[in-house]
Parts: structure tokens; C-alpha cells; sequence
């Protein structure tokens, strides 16, 4: 049987190695887990690889997903642990800016990130993997281990609740 070209299906690309896997994204997964709230997100993206390492995929391209979801758990298994183990430490002093524009930009990402911090986890979760890392619904999903329609509810309240915050702080 001769086939017609348009019919045939295009060749699949060949998934990347796990060096290459962990060169394109080590660093958003660091800055995930940063944005999420882990003091240590370097040892979180790493351990996320690690785990990796160790199971092997059905389907290899599941594994940028795959992930995002270990970092997620992770992340949120070190918090909750911390909040048992220890206090809070204090703020770090705000570095030095000159500039008047400098010094407003800087006390709005601190509001944002402040108010960012004071949501609860689930709606922070997918306000930081929507708007931060760019993610799609599904994609949150799968890194939330939730379905869909959690995404969107989470997210809503999320952005009603930062607005609300953002506006009594102002």
C-alpha cells in the first residue's frame, strides 16, 4: 500500500538526554521552588533530578512534568516540616538601591511578594506556576496533582484575595 506524504505521520523527536534535561531546567526549577517559598531550592531542584534519575518513565516526555510535580511536593513537605522543627528566621535586611524609582519598584515587588506569601499554599501554588513560570492549566494540573477546574478555582481566589491585600496596602 502506497502512501500519500501528507498522511504519513512526521518522525518524533528523540527525548533529550538527562544531561541535557538537566541543563535546560535546572534553573527555572530552582527559581519554582524559590518562588514557592523553599529556603533551600537548589537542594530541591537537585533532589527533584535525582528522583528522576532513579525511576524510569513510561513515556519520556512526561519528564519536564514529571519534574514540576516532585518539586511542588517537595517544596511543600519542606515547609510543612520546617513550620514543625522551627521558627520562622527574621527577614533578611533589603539591600541598598539608590534612586527614587529603584526604592517604589522595590517596595511593590516586596508588597507582592508579601501578599504572594500570606495566600494559602493551593492559591499560591498556581499563581506562581501561571504567572511566573508561564505554565498552561493542564500543565499546573499535572504539577499540582489536581484536576483542572482546581487550577482555575485556586487561581480565581488567589488573584481576588492578592487584589484585596494589594488594595488595603495600599
Amino acid at each position: 500500500m502506497i502512501r500519500h506524504p501528507s498522511s504519513v505521520a512526521p518522525p518524533r523527536e528523540a527525548p533529550p538526554s538527562f544531561a541535557e534535561l538537566f541543563a535546560a531546567q535546572y534553573h527555572p526549577l530552582v527559581r519554582l521552588a524559590g518562588l514557592l517559598g523553599a529556603d533551600d531550592p537548589e537542594d530541591i531542584a537537585q533532589e527533584a533530578f535525582s528522583r528522576l534519575h532513579a525511576r524510569r518513565l513510561r513515556d519520556d516526555r512526561a519528564a519536564v512534568a514529571y519534574l514540576r510535580a516532585i518539586v511542588c511536593n517537595l517544596t511543600r513537605n519542606r515547609l510543612r516540616h520546617l513550620r514543625l522543627v522551627r521558627l520562622r528566621r527574621p527577614e533578611p535586611p533589603e539591600p541598598a538601591r539608590s534612586g527614587e524609582q529603584a526604592v517604589l519598584i522595590a517596595e511593590e515587588h516586596r508588597e507582592l511578594l508579601a501578599a504572594l506569601d500570606r495566600l494559602p499554599r493551593r492559591q499560591r501554588e498556581a499563581l506562581v506556576l501561571r504567572y511566573w513560570l508561564d505554565l498552561s492549566e493542564r500543565e499546573i494540573a499535572a504539577a499540582m496533582g489536581v484536576s483542572t477546574g482546581s487550577v482555575k478555582t485556586h487561581a480565581s481566589r488567589g488573584l481576588a484575595a492578592l487584589a484585596k491585600a494589594l488594595k488595603e496596602d495600599a
